[in-house]
């Protein structure tokens, strides 16, 4: 191959504004309800503390997410396929298993959420979800992936109120930044909370979904330096909106003293959105709760589809008729019914959504080790090598093994 065919491409912005959407939405899915639920609950009992860890998994984000757009780019094909072909299909599977659990552990906190906001006014939680899962299955049924890209962009841009309800809290910068720097290291509590907010950042499926998406979309090497603009914008809001979370709960509960832990969606609007009024409050905080949990389920479902019918070699694009991706629509429809039938059944929606979160966490080595290894396979010059790629490496391992770290402390002390 020549070498003008392996150079680097040149960044267009015209080229980033038809590119643009996969690194965004999964970012934007990425602060979904379980998300948005630990970065509060962090900010009730904790204050400020693990607002800068909020800050430093930004780049840390931003390198795993730019491996799997490598990945999809260059190689055309998405990762359970790329780990079956690489290392078979037992590793393949492996693979897959650990994505299941987390899109499991996903959906049931984003039904949740989305429950607790139809509570919060007044709709009996069945038919919320009875609601959401006719509309998602309809929505897969009738429309192609750009399609259902730019309604979970839409829906998932009301997350961005919560950086109106932090600014309305109107946190102290002077306790902002003292509590901010104060860390209680050896606390087992505050890090089994610091491994959920590491959970809830860098999360299995986002890998998964976000190659697929781009292998979907026909994006080439043309456009690599785009997509990384695109999930590079979609790491700093994503985390600008988990920190507003964190600061609004922090500058009411937070300050408090003492054992600030919520329970339901309802507490969790009332503590974050005492300066709105009932009506104002509710209105906001459920809007930016249904797009965090509307984005993540159509993301979440969609990946575990994606993933089970690439480990069989199935068909698994939304752009395939039905009768030709049965494996791809079946998966997503049994995905959304079984999470809406466990969460109708009755859980505690706080304390699930951490343990989703320290689970997330636990899984890190299986995800982040493949994908490394499968970045180390590419050709040059996309071969994760050099300077870059120890540095990338490092950094990486370093919050991989403090999250699981501090999830097996948090749970065992």
């Amino acid at each position: 191959m020549s070498d003008i065919a392996l150079s680097p491409p040149r960044f267009d912005w015209r080229r980033f504004a038809v590119v643009a959407g996969p690194g965004i939405v999964v970012m934007l899915a990425d602060t979904d309800a379980g998300s948005l639920i630990t970065a509060a609950q962090s900010g009730a009992q904790w204050g400020y503390r693990l607002l800068l860890l909020q800050l430093a998994l930004v780049p840390i984000l931003y390198l795993v997410q730019e491996l799997t757009v490598r990945l999809g780019i260059v190689s055309g094909k998405g990762h359970a396929q790329m780990i079956r072909e690489q290392f078979g299909p037992t590793w393949a599977w492996v693979s897959v298993g650990t994505l299941a659990l987390s899109c499991i552990g996903a959906l049931l906190t984003e039904f949740s959420g989305l429950a607790g906001v139809g509570s919060l006014i007044g709709v009996p939680q069945p038919v919320t979800l009875a609601v959401v899962v006719a509309l998602l299955l309809a929505m897969a049924l009738t429309h192609r992936y750009l399609t259902v890209e730019r309604i979970a962009i839409t829906v998932g841009l009301f997350e961005l109120v919560f950086l109106l309800v932090a600014w309305l809290a109107h946190p102290d910068l002077n306790e902002l930044v003292s509590g901010a720097v104060s860390i209680p290291i050896s606390d087992t509590k505050y890090l089994y909370l610091a491994s959920a907010n590491i959970g809830a950042v860098i999360m299995p499926w986002m890998v998964f979904f976000q190659q697929a998406s781009v292998v979907e979309r026909g994006l080439t090497r043309a456009d690599l330096p785009a997509a990384r603009l695109d999930t590079a914008l979609g790491a700093i809001i994503t985390q600008l909106v988990m920190a507003a979370a964190l600061v609004a709960t922090a500058a009411t509960l937070g300050q408090k003293g003492g054992d600030q832990s919520l329970d339901t969606v309802q507490q969790i609007a009332e503590a974050i959105t005492p300066y709105l009024g009932e009506f104002g409050g509710k209105l906001l905080f459920g809007l930016g709760m249904v797009g965090a949990s509307l984005v993540a389920t159509i993301v979440v479902t969609l990946t575990a589809a994606r993933a089970v019918a690439e480990a069989l070699g199935a068909p698994n694009r939304l752009d395939y008729k039905v009768s030709d991706a049965k494996w791809f629509y079946g998966a997503y429809a049994i995905a959304l019914i079984v999470g809406a039938g466990i969460v109708a059944s009755g859980a505690n929606l706080v304390t699930l959504s951490v343990a989703v979160q320290v689970m997330n966490a636990l899984l890190l080595p299986i995800v982040v080790g493949f994908l490394f290894l499968l970045a180390r396979r590419l050709p040059e010059p996309y071969r994760l090598q050099g300077i870059y790629g120890f540095v990338a490496t490092a950094l990486t391992a370093i919050v991989v093994v403090f999250g699981v770290f501090s999830g097996l402390t948090g749970i065992f002390n």
